[in-house]
């Protein structure tokens, strides 16, 4: 036992000199923190400052075609040609100009001038608009009360109440995007840990350095304390991993999202109110918040996500991952002389990650198929895609059995494996094929 420690401790020691372990280490929480920021400025109303000249010679949409708290609209009858070449020095940021022909459609009927580029979100506002007053237009033309249509129109929210097996229910807030992100995390860091032993038992076998070593160690010991190793290295990289990404996020929510919270709060006692008093409620002394209705409901999904139990699986589902494939990967390492010839042997052992990530992909749409169960229970893939579920809530049995299963498996991978290193280790100048493989599992 005092042999491992000490080929534990010269393998921690000798990773922590690496300056990709360092820059992962930071490169992580940057990115998962980006991926939360890019997804919550996304949910987010452009609010671009628009001044927009409006010439509209169909003469259909003055004092009906209207701006908001960010876009100012003012109407002009000046010839096209001439207001193209002053608008911007007018003041304008853009000028939009619409055809006489434009309730009967046709390409061109509407153009939009504009020094710098307005945005996705003010285009959409503006159209949105415009195709509601031609539809209106049309209604009336042929008798009949754009209110009617517009009454009998309602939007539909549903609500995911998941039921335990108890019978009782817990609102469900599904974010099947950040749960993909946690599983193709879980692939890059099985791989690149795998690799990392699986390049450190080659380069000692190529420079002969293992020859002096299993001089004193036993190879099983040395493929023990290397595997070992990695993985103590690995689970203090991710706590302290989590620590920065716990830092960021916090800080993140306290400068971006202080007033997004604090609206959210007066959305959600609204929502109380009208479903406690329902009609007796007056609802035009309620704050709208139509072009905020994404940005909440992205929130809602954040705050529901348990991050605790994320993270806490996350290091479970890497040490029971990374101890599986790595056992396998330094047998790898042990059979062949260099990473060449080691490609027939990896990528049996890829297909299966590669295999785990695209069921991962289909955990977004249907996170309860047969095939994300058994994709999350089968320890070739359980790490990647169960990581991929964990968000859409995993009752306790099954992720019981998922590791249970996944450490079992490893202690069969590291028995078959110990049986190819303790061989291969030794042997030198000659390619291995998977039968000779084959009859180093029953050498005794």
């Amino acid at each position: 036992m005092k042999k491992i420690r000490l080929i534990i401790g010269r393998e921690i020691k000798s990773k922590l000199k690496n300056k990709t372990f360092i820059i992962m280490t930071i490169l992580a929480p940057l990115l998962i923190t980006g991926f939360l920021a890019f997804m919550i400025k996304m949910a987010q109303s452009e609010k671009t400052e628009q001044n927009v000249l409006v010439i509209d010679d169909s003469q259909l949409f003055k004092d009906k075609l209207v701006g908001n708290d960010y876009i100012s609209l003012s109407f002009s009858n000046e010839k096209l040609e001439k207001a193209v070449g002053e608008f911007t020095d007018k003041g304008y940021s853009c000028l939009l100009w619409i055809s006489p022909t434009v309730i009967e459609g046709g390409a061109g009927a509407t153009k939009l001038f504009y020094k710098k580029s307005p945005g996705f979100a003010f285009q959409t506002y503006v159209k949105d608009q415009m195709e509601r007053i031609i539809y209106e237009n049309k209604l009336k033309a042929n008798n009949i009360d754009p209110n009617i249509i517009s009454n009998s129109k309602a939007s539909i929210k549903i609500i995911l109440e998941k039921v335990n097996d108890q019978g009782s229910t817990q609102e469900q807030a599904s974010f099947g995007l950040f749960g993909f992100l946690t599983g193709a995390l879980m692939f890059m860091f099985i791989l690149m840990y795998g690799m990392m032993v699986f390049r450190s038992v080659m380069e000692e076998k190529t420079n002969r350095i293992v020859e002096v070593i299993v001089s004193s160690v036993k190879p099983f010991e040395l493929m023990l304390g290397k595997i070992i190793g990695v993985a103590i290295l690995g689970t203090i990289q991710f706590l302290i991993m989590g620590l920065i990404t716990f830092i960021l996020t916090t800080a993140l929510s306290a400068l971006f999202l202080k007033d997004a919270s604090a609206q959210l709060k007066v959305f959600q006692s609204q929502q109380e109110m009208v479903k406690k008093n329902g009609t007796n409620v007056n609802f035009n002394d309620l704050e709208k918040f139509d072009d905020k209705l994404e940005m909440f409901d992205l929130l809602q999904k954040i705050q529901k996500i348990d991050f605790a139990e994320v993270f806490i699986c996350f290091i479970l589902y890497f040490i029971g991952g990374y101890l599986f494939y790595s056992s396998i990967m330094a047998a790898i390492g042990s059979a062949v002389d260099s990473e060449a010839d080691s490609q027939q042997f990896i990528t049996p052992v890829m297909i299966p990650l590669m295999v785990g990530y695209f069921i991962a992909t289909k955990t977004i749409m249907d996170p309860d198929s047969s095939t994300v169960f058994w994709g999350s229970i089968i320890p070739f893939t359980s790490p990647i895609v169960m990581m991929s579920r964990i968000t859409n809530g995993v009752p306790m049995w099954e992720l019981v059995l998922s590791l249970g299963i996944l450490f079992v498996s490893f202690v069969f991978t590291t028995w078959l494996a110990g049986k190819i290193y303790r061989t291969g280790i030794l042997m030198y100048g000659k390619k291995t094929s998977w039968r000779e493989i084959g009859k180093w599992l029953f050498y005794k």
